[in-house]
């Protein structure tokens, strides 16, 4: 690939003023704090002012929106594994890209003509990916979620769960409140902190939320036309190369190597690589080849624009159900080639093959038990080394096996 992008949804408004030491000594002193009290987790929203005057929060803000604040008992219960990164793509993708789904995303790309026309033409988001996207998050604005987003973010920071993130988090949506974006009952959303129909955290409303035509604070709660502009202009500022598709359905030729995984178009065309449509590949750019179940399933070639999906939410399932999602809206079938059946690695073996592949000095990433594109380009190296074909960057309990030597 020509660019590899951070993951920005969850970013910070300003680390350097809002975090600094005082935040990680706040977030420490909690974390070692014990247990849930009330008088303890009030004490811990107080130690935040500092944090939030820094930002411009006036103390009067301030202690309006923690009055009466309690941590939410529910939080603890919630689960930490996320769906897309626990089971196979087909899986996935048999629950996000549904006829149901496709049916309902042409009626609403229809019903927001005009807004989607003019967040395309200001942002050269294709409209159908930005109505994918707005189906994934919240069921087309219908599922954005009811939870008190600050109360929610407040305990997920108390709970030590990523306690800087959710401390900038929470800071940033006092400074919301602060600046008039949106009132304290309009702070609503997923039991995450995700708030609206677009899915924001509040760091992503202040850089990203954006008024279809103009005039006030962008409404992601109520305004599907905010909606769609604000997701647009989320993608364009993460990068979103116009005219580019997120993934392209291939065909490889017959006795494809497997040896490269990274490569321009140009390369790709020159090894025989082909649309799977009998379309021509872009003329220019580069692509990465992505093969979700192996071999004997369909191959993707996938673009910038697939990383640009990936800052919306960083699993591969995510992406290929937001771009496929897309296609079938505008009424491209993909993907032509059958899925096979395939059982995902259960976690625990993805991290333990996640270890033995940075033994070997073929992986740098956290063992996190997460198959991205990091283990499955460590997954590919191994392959190549050891002789294994395909080399088609598939983990499987086989390779596993050769990883422990066995």
């Amino acid at each position: 690939m020509t660019r590899r992008l951070e993951p920005i949804l969850c970013a910070s408004i300003d680390r350097r003023r809002l975090l600094g030491a005082s935040v990680r000594a706040v977030a420490a002193l909690w974390l070692a704090g014990g247990h849930a009290r009330a008088d303890t987790f009030e004490a811990f929203l107080q130690g935040l002012w500092p944090q939030a005057q820094a930002a411009g929060v006036s103390r009067e803000t301030f202690d309006a929106a923690i009055a009466g604040l309690a941590p939410d008992p529910s939080i603890s219960t919630k689960p930490r594994a996320q769906a897309e990164f626990i089971v196979s793509i087909p899986a996935y993708l048999a629950g996000a890209v549904t006829n149901g789904r496709v049916s309902r995303g042409r009626a609403v790309a229809a019903e927001l003509a005009g807004p989607l026309g003019r967040a395309q033409a200001r942002h050269g988001v294709p409209s159908e990916v930005v109505v994918a996207i707005l189906g994934v998050e919240s069921n087309f604005g219908t599922a954005a979620g009811g939870a008190d987003a600050l109360r929610v973010l407040a305990t997920l920071a108390w709970q030590g769960h990523r306690a800087e993130t959710f401390i900038d988090e929470f800071v940033a949506a006092l400074v919301m409140l602060q600046k008039g974006y949106a009132t304290r009952a309009q702070l609503r959303g997923s039991w995450a902190g995700a708030m609206g129909q677009p899915q924001f955290m509040p760091s992503a409303y202040l850089k990203f939320a954006e008024s279809d035509e103009g005039g006030g604070a962008p409404d992601i709660w109520r305004s599907r036309a905010d909606s769609v502009s604000s997701i647009a202009n989320f993608l364009a500022k993460s990068g979103w190369v116009a005219g580019l598709p997120a993934v392209i359905e291939v065909r490889l030729p017959d006795g494809f190597d497997y040896g490269a995984f990274d490569l321009d178009f140009a390369r790709w065309r020159a090894l025989g690589v082909t649309r799977a449509d009998g379309g021509a590949l872009p003329a220019n750019g580069a692509a990465s080849l992505y093969l979700p179940t192996g071999a004997g399933g369909p191959a993707f070639l996938i673009t910038d624009n697939f990383e640009v999906i990936r800052q919306y939410n960083t699993s591969d399932a995510y992406a290929m159900s937001v771009a496929l999602l897309a296609d079938r809206i505008a009424g491209r079938d993909i993907p032509l080639t059958p899925w096979p059946k395939v059982a995902p690695l259960p976690t625990a073996d993805v991290k333990a093959m996640q270890q033995l592949l940075s033994a070997r000095g073929l992986y740098q990433g956290t063992f996190d038990g997460k198959l991205g594109r990091a283990s499955r380009n460590a997954v590919h190296a191994f392959q190549l080394s050891a002789g294994i074909q395909p080399a088609d960057g598939f983990a499987t309990k086989e390779v596993l096996a050769r990883l422990r030597g066995r």
